[in-house]
């Protein structure tokens, strides 16, 4: 065989892999049309693969040779995992549309990634309450607690809502925060006397909920099938334009409670053994463009983290205050934080006992 021939063999799985980029990413998370646009403006097919909790993917990358190129795990999320040399560092260069992304929320990201160093904003929300505004009503009338944890913390009234049905996110970084948040302690903490005083008020709780769901709660709401969900911000605004869209006659509302929610970022990052980190860096620097980020967030009421994109997104989200709170809602959201392995493993125990009642 000539030489010729053999680097024509060579090259070519070379140039296959090139042209292919897998991408891992939360469920209902980009718009519909979305992959179409990208594959034809750069002439990369696209592998797209979705999860419904930071657990799931950190066991993949963890494990190494995920196979993905473009991952988008949860700020806090990581933090821990780049320490733990699971991401590679991002060519700049290569993404010249950073310069669309909001220096604020750029320098906020740096609390959990310095210098930016990993990862690029999609998206950012806050981990509130979604609930059925007839069922809530009839149910608790008129001065029902929706601004507050009370609604699905205290049992006087998860227990009439019972029949209508409660769902919490199956996430203890999200679910233990709140519950401490209602406690009046501090959602970082590390205590173990803290932690297990919300995992006993969840056990309070915990017979009326009907199910720990990431990704099931958004039809489920949408459907009418429970009242009250423990979830994303966008999620339930996602659920809320589906009844809408199928005219049902179900409404939905999302609240941030008073005393109080989670504020998140979920990154755009490249594992340190993506099998083509330039077709990663083509999608994100894509994903920043302005008319790409506004189409994502028109579809999936997120908000998004592209100043460039802003003028271009629906008023009616940009305009929510639940979306893009105002600065009095910002003062009282807080921070995920990165727990030692010591918390982490009492947090999975209790969460353990959450979950399963017992």
């Amino acid at each position: 065989m000539t030489l010729a021939a053999i680097a024509t063999l060579i090259a070519v799985p070379a140039m296959a892999q090139e042209k292919v980029v897998h991408i891992y990413n939360w469920s209902d998370y980009i718009a519909e049309d979305t992959v179409k646009k990208f594959e034809e403006a750069t002439g990369i097919k696209v592998v797209y693969d979705v999860y419904d909790s930071n657990e799931t993917l950190e066991a993949k990358l963890l494990a190494g040779n995920s196979g993905y190129d473009v991952v988008v795990p949860t700020s806090q999320f990581m933090q821990r995992q780049a320490a733990a040399g699971v991401y590679q560092p991002l060519n700049k260069d290569a993404l010249p549309n950073l310069v669309n992304m909001d220096p604020a929320l750029m320098a906020n990201a740096t609390a959990y990634d310095p210098d930016n160093t990993y990862g690029v904003p999609y998206m950012w929300g806050t981990t509130g309450i979604g609930y059925n505004v007839a069922k809530v009503k009839e149910r608790l009338g008129e001065d029902a607690p929706v601004n507050s944890w009370k609604l699905v913390f205290d049992p006087q009234y998860a227990s009439k809502l019972a029949d209508c049905g409660i769902t919490m996110l199956d996430s203890s970084s999200d679910v233990m925060p709140s519950a401490l948040a209602y406690l009046g302690l501090d959602p970082k903490t590390s205590d173990p006397d803290q932690l297990t005083k919300a995992a006993d008020l969840l056990m309070t709780v915990r017979p009326y909920i009907r199910k720990f769901s990431s990704s099931e709660y958004i039809s489920d709401l949408a459907n009418g099938e429970v009242c009250v969900s423990l979830g994303f911000s966008g999620d339930v605004f996602i659920a809320a334009a589906r009844a809408i869209e199928v005219k049902n006659g179900v409404e939905i509302a999302y609240s941030v409670p008073t005393e109080g929610a989670l504020q998140w970022f979920d990154m755009m990052a490249i594992p340190a053994d993506a099998p083509n980190p330039e077709g990663a860096l083509a999608w994100i620097n894509f994903m920043m463009e302005p008319e790409i980020a506004a189409a994502n967030t028109d579809f999936v009421w997120y908000a998004t983290a592209n100043k460039a994109a802003l003028p271009l997104i629906n008023p009616e989200i940009t305009g929510d205050p639940a979306i893009f709170p105002p600065a009095e809602v910002l003062a009282k959201l807080f921070p995920a934080v990165v727990q030692n392995a010591r918390t982490d493993r009492i947090v999975t125990r209790l969460w353990t006992t959450v979950r399963t009642g017992k």
